[in-house]
């Protein structure tokens, strides 16, 4: 079967389709024949960068349209001498060998470049460390050849239950206001995320990056992990800690675009703005500032493919989310654009050597690690994005529900709670393509960036700040309590492939996110998680950390997210009654902000039913107007023998879920 044998509605693009997967066929081929296979090609940093071996050290560099190169540090004074300059190869490449006591583990060192009319101080492209001088603030490459790590997740593979995400900023994981470690998430924040339930790690801002404000967007140095928080081999101890605790890890993977920076990045690396970029216009993104990547050049995708299966092998991650993928997409980058029709997806302005290299980079993921997980950040929808290689997808295996987190600031923020509407509400929760697994949530790290604010504190703004206390009445309070469990209960509950949350919302995070700038004083104030919000028994957040608990619990002990049926029971607008069915779960939703109802009837096959989790239990700051310990047994409905139906009372503002119960048979 190939993408159009799922989905018909695409055999008009049939031509335009096939030829993105020719391309991607083609582009293999040129690599197998070349290198012997996609694994060897991707393996340019074993080549370049700095190496130790036991006769000294090896370095190389690709920079094509560069006259000369020296290595600089304090070992010259900073300052280019023949002892340390490369000799030109055939490629454009440049290579040096240095004794042993030329380098120390822990030395610092830049390339001078020289190039005609110009020359430039720069990192190493494949530098596995750089580190930012406190004082100075400038950033340069460090030596780092520590002693071998010592492994011991060798058996550990990552989840193959449905991944329920935790996205996690090292650097803001602490309560305190500065710039969190390695070693404290692995000590403090690993053991809540096991505790919580997620079985998955998502982790933001790994890759170097100049601005600590840019939450890790604006890559440097592609190979080496942030220095704030800490050393190379301190994170590879919290991937090792993570997976001996059973948590599969994952990383955000930016290869949609470079910082512009040039003596930190590899922007103009070699003088040229063309050698990892496209040249003029089109090689500057208009709205992230930022440069963009030519996919076509056999140089530039060996970096990244290279940089794929450096941080699989040497940090042994367990696959990426991979961010911008719509910018990537297509040569508008998807601004200003509206995808409300296929054509949208095939009007020329594909990007196919972008879409060619997302192919490889799945291809080559899933061949070094078969059971890696690869999430790509897209929203435009874009057909086949899921879809396997030989399928004629791209080769991810999920999708981020996008769209699903700006629906739920559009309702809260335009629309009073009478006005949800409930059959809108659940037919762009359950929207996706037939082959397509996507990852569901509420919202991430992005609806709480300056300018906007968590769901909690759109809901409870001001009443946040003094009525929390659980003793505390508060009517603004109860609907923001309420509606935060009900949002994170329907948007999990019609999920299908995964299901992810940013640190902290769980338990309803206040206020907003706003790393440390010039426009606020450089204060840590709002780059912080508040744990000891939750960790208080006496706030309301421990209620809703704990529902949220109860709510990962019963859809792993259900299996939800891997169901891929929905059966509508009603979508009643008038009274905004929501209910559906899943397995052997049924999810009754009243959105009503004021009317309960009595002897509510809910159609169902025949059978009997307990109530598994409602959002209105007292533990959960609810109002315990539900009996959870009857039984209900399904009624066959007036007129319609057989047809049979729930009678429920249905409090007004409430998420509730029944358990199907087997009947034994009078044979048992």
């Amino acid at each position: 079967m190939n993408l159009i044998d799922y989905d018909s509605w695409l055999s008009p693009y049939t031509l335009q389709i096939e030829a993105r997967h020719i391309h991607y066929k083609s582009r293999l081929e040129e690599i197998d024949d070349k290198w012997d296979s996609l694994n060897k090609f991707a393996s340019a940093h074993n080549y370049f960068g700095l190496h130790k071996h036991k006769d000294g050290w090896t370095f190389r560099e690709w920079a094509p349209n560069a006259k000369a190169i020296f290595i600089v540090g304090d070992f010259s004074n900073w300052k280019p001498t023949s002892t340390y300059q490369l000799t030109a190869k055939q490629d454009g490449v440049w290579e040096i060998h240095l004794p042993n006591e030329a380098l120390k583990h822990g030395g610092f060192y830049k390339l001078w470049l020289e190039w005609d009319q110009g020359a430039g101080m720069r990192i190493p492209a494949y530098a596995r460390s750089v580190y930012q001088d406190e004082k100075t603030k400038l950033f340069s490459a460090r030596v780092w050849e520590s002693e071998p790590f010592n492994w011991t997740d060798n058996n550990f593979k990552p989840t193959q239950e449905p991944p329920l995400i935790y996205e996690a900023h090292i650097g803001m994981s602490l309560e305190e206001k500065r710039v969190g470690t390695y070693v404290e998430f692995t000590e403090q924040i690993l053991p809540r995320i096991k505790k919580a339930g997620y079985n998955t790690i998502q982790l933001m801002a790994i890759q170097e990056h100049p601005y600590y404000g840019s939450f890790g967007y604006h890559v440097s140095n592609f190979f080496a992990p942030t220095s704030r928080f800490g050393t190379p081999d301190e994170l590879k101890i919290l991937v090792n800690t993570a997976h001996e605790m059973g948590l599969t890890v994952i990383m955000d993977l930016v290869h949609s675009h470079a910082v512009k920076n040039e003596e930190e990045g590899i922007s103009r690396f070699d003088g040229t703005y063309h050698q990892y970029f496209h040249s003029g216009a089109r090689g500057d993104h208009p709205a992230w500032d930022s440069r963009c990547f030519n996919y076509a050049k056999e140089e530039v995708i060996r970096f990244l493919l290279s940089n794929c299966k450096y941080w699989l092998e040497e940090f042994h991650f367990d696959g990426f989310r991979f961010d911008g993928i719509t910018s990537m997409l297509y040569l508008h980058h998807g601004l200003d654009k509206n995808f409300v029709s296929y054509e949208d997806y095939f009007t020329g302005q594909e990007d196919v050597d972008a879409i060619t290299y997302l192919t490889l980079a799945n291809q080559l993921i899933h061949e070094i690690k078969p059971n890696a997980l690869s999430v790509a950040e897209e929203m435009s929808g874009y057909p086949g994005l899921t879809a396997k290689p030989e399928e004629w997808g791209v080769g991810f295996d999920y999708r981020l529900s996008m769209g699903v987190p700006d629906l739920w600031i559009k309702l809260i923020k335009e629309k009073s709670d009478e006005n949800w509407n409930v059959a809108e509400l659940f037919h762009e929760l359950t929207q996706h393509r037939p082959e397509e697994k996507i990852i569901a949530y509420a919202e991430s790290h992005d609806q709480a960036l300056v300018g906007d604010k968590t769901i909690i504190f759109r809901l409870a703004d001001k009443e946040m700040y003094h009525a929390m206390q659980k003793e505390s009445k508060s009517l603004i309070i109860d609907r923001a309590i309420a509606l935060h469990k009900i949002i994170r209960l329907v948007t999990i509950g019609t999920g299908y492939g995964g299901y992810l949350n940013f640190m902290g919302n769980e338990f309803g995070h206040p206020e907003w996110i706003d790393f440390p700038r010039e426009g606020n004083d450089w204060s840590y104030k709002h780059a912080r998680r508040q744990w000891s919000l939750y960790d208080n028994k006496n706030l309301k957040f421990k209620w809703l950390g704990d529902f949220d608990k109860e709510m990962i619990k019963l859809v792993k002990k259900h299996q939800l997210l891997s169901i891929p049926e929905f059966y509508l029971k009603s979508d009643n607008q008038k009274d905004q009654i929501l209910a559906f069915e899943r397995g052997s779960l049924l999810f009754v939703f009243n959105f009503n902000p004021t009317e309960s109802f009595t002897c509510y009837g809910i159609p169902v096959y025949p059978g009997k039913f307990l109530l598994s989790l409602t959002t209105d239990d007292s533990k959960f700051g609810g109002f315990d107007r539900v009996d959870k310990s009857i039984t209900y047994y399904s009624q066959s409905i007036p007129l319609q023998p057989m047809k049979h139906q729930l009678l429920l009372y249905i409090p007004a503002r409430t998420g509730m879920v029944f358990e199907r119960q087997k009947i034994k048979s009078v044979y048992d």
